[in-house]
Order: structure tokens, then sequence, then C-alpha cells
């Protein structure tokens, strides 16, 4: 008599788990934040609510998670886990600041960070977990590139490389949130130049 092996039940709940992410990114970019529900995601992903509430507490919980994981995919996908040193600061810079403008522009992107973003004004707590699981880990890149620019005698050695990082990343956020100029890899080149030339003449 053959022996029949015994479902796996971890295998079947990271399946689970995989499914109502990726619903939760459907449903969002379909239906937008307001009108997402957790019976809907549950009901696209082919889970229990209940398997759901289980998991996670809320419908800003879920989509938290399938946001790290698009992240997450896309890192490996780059096969980048650092920014670029090939010597040449204001190249690499160039590179990290168009691929920002290709991700804040993609709507499947564009979609959950803003049902975060806008969530996490009035939910302190899932805005300090967008910040710190999210936010700030990419904003580490930006400070240990600029300080091997700084060793390197690339940049300024007074610079201050959180405040240098927020002038290239704060004038994009700036524009993504309020959708008033479009965003360009033109423009991340300016932005760029911007930041490591400044204004006054030379």
């Amino acid at each position: 008599m053959a022996h029949k092996t015994a479902p796996d039940a971890g295998r079947r709940s990271e399946r689970s788990r995989r499914a109502t992410l990726e619903a939760a990114l459907e449903l969002v970019g379909e239906v937008g934040y307001p009108k997402l529900t957790i019976e809907a995601i549950a009901a696209r992903a082919g889970v229990g609510k209940q398997t759901i509430y289980r998991w996670w507490p809320s419908k800003a919980a879920v989509l938290l998670d399938a946001f790290a994981a698009l992240g997450e995919q896309a890192a490996a996908e780059a096969g980048e886990s650092e920014i670029p040193d090939t010597g040449d600061l204001e190249a690499d810079l160039k590179l990290v600041v168009r691929a920002t403008v290709d991700e804040l522009t993609s709507p499947r992107y564009d979609v959950p960070a803003r049902a975060l973003a806008a969530e996490g004004v009035v939910n302190p707590e899932l805005g300090a977990e967008f910040v710190s699981r999210l936010l700030e880990p990419s904003l580490q890149l930006y400070v240990r590139r600029l300080r091997a620019a700084q060793e390197a005698g690339q940049a300024a050695p007074h610079l201050d490389p959180r405040v240098a990082l927020e002038l290239l990343v704060g004038p994009i956020t700036h524009r993504w949130l309020l959708r008033t100029l479009p965003l360009s890899h033109a423009y991340a080149d300016t932005l760029v130049e911007t930041a490591l030339h400044g204004i006054a003449p030379r």
C-alpha cells in the first residue's frame, strides 16, 4: 500500500500568505484604498477572512507587508543591495535617482505607496512602521554611498550625508505627492547636478 505524504501546512500557509499580498496589491490598484476591504482581499486570494485576521490586524497592515514584498522582489530582480560605487559619484547617484523616478511613476508602485503615505498621516503607528521598515533602509543606502564618497575625497568632509540625501529625495517626493510637475530622467539628472554642484557660481 502506497504511503501518502501528509499535506505540508507550512507550504500551504505560505501560498495563502503570498496570494493575500498579491490580492491586496491588485485590488488597491483596481478600486483604490478607501474601497479596499479584508473581505475583498480574502475573496480574491481564495482564503478565509479569519485566515487574514490571524496574520494581520487591518487592511493597512496587509498592504504594508504587500508593499514590502514588492520592494524585496524589485531589489532581487535588480541584483543590487547597495548604490553602485564606480568611483563616479555623479553617475552613481543619477543611476539610483532615475530608478527612483521609474518606481514612483510605475502604477504598481505608485498606488499602494500613496495609500500607505496617506494612511500613515492619520495612523501614526502605521506611519512609523512604514518609515522604519521601508523608507529608512533605502535612505541608509544613500548615507553609506555618500560616506564612501567622503572617504574617497569626492565629497566635502564636513558634509552631513543625511542632509545631502534629502536634497535628492525631498524634491522627488514633493513632485510625486503633489503631482504638480512631471517626474522624468531629465529631472533626476538635473536634481543630482544641482545637489552636487550647488547654485552659487564656482
